[in-house]
């Protein structure tokens, strides 16, 4: 075993061992707590209950007193039984009233039972139901569980009632309230409990592995920011990568621009001295001397042209736009038309956006001069108060810009102005349709106003 694993091992098992704990514990905890809290609530339900029936009878009386205070005449008992039929508290909510010897005077939810004797009903238990009910009114009143129909379900169901007696009238009065939603509230609890229960214990397990996973990837994420600092260097080595690259180009464009074609401009002057010499002696001019003056014109042209191709001295003395110019210059040569157009107030920008901008445009021409196949380019650069925008479109052939990216052996080119952009604090956007394709790179505008 090796050390790093029995690290490991000792970081997770104690944490596995007190998270075993912890999930025993908190499942004997939880059953002990949810039988206290069943038995809280049954005996809260039940005293709720208790009190409603008992403010249902005592409305219900205090309706028909006056009636039974007037008299004792079979009018005013058939009143009051009619009132008292009236009085409901939606569908299961409701009043009775039977004699004391046990039959039905009033029941307004089976008005086919009035009249009946229900003295020996008996309930699925066995227990007389009437019998119970009377002699709790008889005791004064009361409260009685006992079976009933459920007028909404149409079945059999638990129900409490509470019941007083009219002693002069020889009446018990009583309504009642089924219990089967208390039942129903408990048997939810159950499940809610249990599934509290079982989600806690998930979460338990859940830590447990997200514990382990921590711990394993503890020395990932560290590898990870080492990473992360390695990547980052390497961005500032390419960074500076990109900027000595251009240091050099700009070297080799001032050494190609101030040495090498100031001795092509001395030698061309020689060869011109001596060949105006011949003409005014009225001597003949060597046809190789008329071809080396020919080839020294065309060295210079080309040392030039290499020399603004490597760092165009317009660039640092007169601006981007002023570069731009030139290059739009040079490129109209052969292929496509170039036209340049500047927006906005332009100021000096910083040399690395400049040289971010120019070499974008510069990229952007070769590569609609060798792959587009277009008959003319727009280059638009624009000015904001807070950006720089640079535009290149063409209406060429267009390519598949995300399979050009993906390529690795295609958009060499894309990568590297993409590259520069975001180097220098810019990102750069691809558009391309038959017909229409565009190059637009962005740069945060950061200069000093032209003092001019």
């Amino acid at each position: 075993m090796t050390l790093r694993t029995k690290i490991i091992a000792l970081a997770v098992l104690p944490l596995l061992a007190a998270l075993g704990l912890v999930a025993f514990g908190l499942q004997h905890q939880s059953r002990d707590l949810y039988r206290r809290e069943r038995l809280l609530i049954e005996q809260s339900h039940m005293a709720q209950r208790r009190g409603e029936l008992r403010s249902y009878v005592d409305l219900g009386l205090s309706v028909i007193r006056p009636l039974y205070q007037r008299g004792d005449d079979a009018a005013t008992r058939q009143e009051a039984l009619r009132l008292l039929g009236t009085l409901d508290y939606g569908n299961d909510g409701y009043f009775f009233v039977y004699d004391l010897q046990g039959h039905v005077l009033m029941h307004s939810r089976q008005p086919e039972l009035v009249g009946q004797s229900l003295w020996d009903l008996r309930d699925s238990h066995g227990r007389y139901t009437i019998r119970d009910l009377i002699g709790r009114a008889r005791a004064g009143g009361g409260y009685v569980e006992y079976e009933w129909r459920k007028p909404s379900a149409g079945g059999l169901a638990p129900k409490l009632g509470y019941v007083q007696a009219l002693d002069r009238w020889q009446w018990m009065v009583g309504t009642g309230l089924y219990l089967d939603d208390i039942q129903a509230t408990l048997d939810a609890l159950d499940q809610q409990t249990s599934g509290n229960v079982s989600g806690t214990l998930l979460w338990i397990a859940a830590i447990a592995m997200l514990s382990l996973a921590a711990v394993s990837a503890g020395g990932l994420l560290l590898n990870l920011s080492e990473h992360r600092v390695a990547e980052a260097k390497l961005r500032q080595l390419a960074r500076r990568v990109v900027q000595s690259q251009e240091e050099e180009r700009a070297h080799l464009a001032r050494e190609l621009h101030d040495g090498t074609s100031q001795t092509l401009v001395s030698a061309k002057l020689l060869v011109e001295s001596a060949v105006d010499g011949l003409q005014r002696e009225g001597r003949p001019v060597p046809p190789l001397l008329a071809r080396a003056l020919q080839r020294l014109g065309e060295a210079l042209l080309e040392v030039r042209h290499i020399s603004h191709r490597l760092r165009p001295a317009l660039l640092d003395t007169l601006g981007l736009p002023a570069a731009l110019e030139r290059l739009v210059d040079e490129a109209g040569g052969a292929g496509p038309t170039v036209a340049l157009q500047v927006t906005g107030e332009a100021g000096e920008l910083s040399a690395e956006a400049k040289t971010a901008l120019f070499r974008v445009a510069q990229e952007a021409l070769t590569n609609v001069q060798k792959h587009a196949g277009a008959t003319h380019v727009d280059l638009h650069l624009h000015f904001d108060p807070g950006l720089v925008r640079l535009t290149v479109a063409d209406d060429g052939l267009g390519f598949d810009v995300e399979a050009a990216q993906a390529d690795p052996h295609r958009g060499l080119g894309l990568r590297h102005m993409r590259e520069r952009m975001e180097a220098a604090g810019g990102h750069l956007r691809l558009q391309s349709t038959p017909g229409d394709t565009r190059v637009t790179a962005e740069l945060p505008r950061a200069f000093k106003e032209d003092s001019a």
